[in-house]
């Protein structure tokens, strides 16, 4: 027994950390279905659907974006999609969220010819419509914060914003400045100039609407920026629910110390048990 505890207890540490991780970005930001609904005896378009999920599926295994269009014998039974994991996550983890999306998608949009869901990882779309390449800065969902109460915080949010937009850099962008965080994604279909206008407009719409809050999530049609005052990078694997009084710093410090103590009485039963069958072999010499 005293031989398997060193071994299965950090498994089973690690499993439980690998497990909250997956939770936090596979959580629901927001989804939507179309109102055209496709005939359930309809063979050909749920063979078509079922082909495209199953291709952003096994596509995100090793790519972080794709798109694909599947061509049936009619027009109508075409159908569009794609999916974009945020520019920061592993392959494991982007494959585990698309494939979390298309499930949840099959029972949000049941019947449905179109069908969107954007997780806190990843976002998949499909559609009989095309929609691949089309820029879209629609307003879908916002999220503002607690106000800070702190005219030089917004300022460096609006500089930290304003500089992750401007550097450039490719679909997802990252940046910060002492305690503000930015991060900033666009759907992969976007070329360097509509990706360029999407995040502009989605900073706009931010600060318009977050004002002074210390945290902020604009989703547009095809992109998005979120930000945190205080939250740290940790905001961003949330569901965006931080207050901006250092409680999620605290958290931070408990579960670390919560850990540390695990590890401890995990050293100390070890030692415990090793003495105790040291003890019975010796008396049964």
């Amino acid at each position: 027994m005293a031989t398997f505890l060193p071994i299965l207890l950090p498994i089973l540490l690690l499993s439980l950390a690998t497990a909250s991780h997956s939770s936090t970005l596979n959580s629901f930001v927001y989804g939507g279905c179309s109102q055209l609904k496709y005939a359930s005896d309809d063979v050909a378009y749920t063979s078509n659907l079922n082909s495209l999920l199953t291709s952003l599926v096994n596509s995100a295994t090793y790519m972080s974006y794709n798109h694909f269009a599947i061509a049936g014998t009619a027009p109508h039974d075409v159908v569009y999609g794609l999916y974009q994991c945020r520019g920061d996550l592993s392959m494991p983890d982007c494959a585990t969220c698309v494939a979390t999306s298309v499930s949840r998608l099959g029972a949000l949009c049941p019947g449905s010819c179109g069908g969107v869901l954007q997780l806190q990882g990843c976002y998949v779309k499909y559609d009989n419509d095309t929609f691949i390449g089309v820029e879209d800065k629609t307003v879908v969902n916002k999220k503002c914060g607690q106000s800070t109460g702190y005219q030089d915080k917004i300022a460096n949010r609006d500089a930290v914003l304003d500089g992750v937009v401007a550097s450039g850099g490719g679909i997802f962008r990252a940046g910060g400045s002492k305690d503000v965080a930015v991060i900033a994604q666009c759907v992969g279909d976007l070329d360097g100039g509509e990706c360029q206008d999407c995040l502009k407009e989605s900073v706009e719409q931010v600060k318009m609407n977050c004002g002074t809050s210390g945290n902020g999530d604009m989703y547009l049609g095809k992109c998005y920026v979120r930000y945190t005052i205080g939250g740290g990078r940790g905001y961003f694997n949330s569901n965006g629910n931080y207050n901006n009084n250092g409680s999620d710093k605290n958290r931070g410090v408990k579960n670390f110390a919560l850990v540390i103590g695990l590890l401890a009485a995990i050293v100390i039963v070890i030692i415990f048990l090793t003495f105790l069958c040291r003890a019975f072999a010796g008396s049964s010499k």
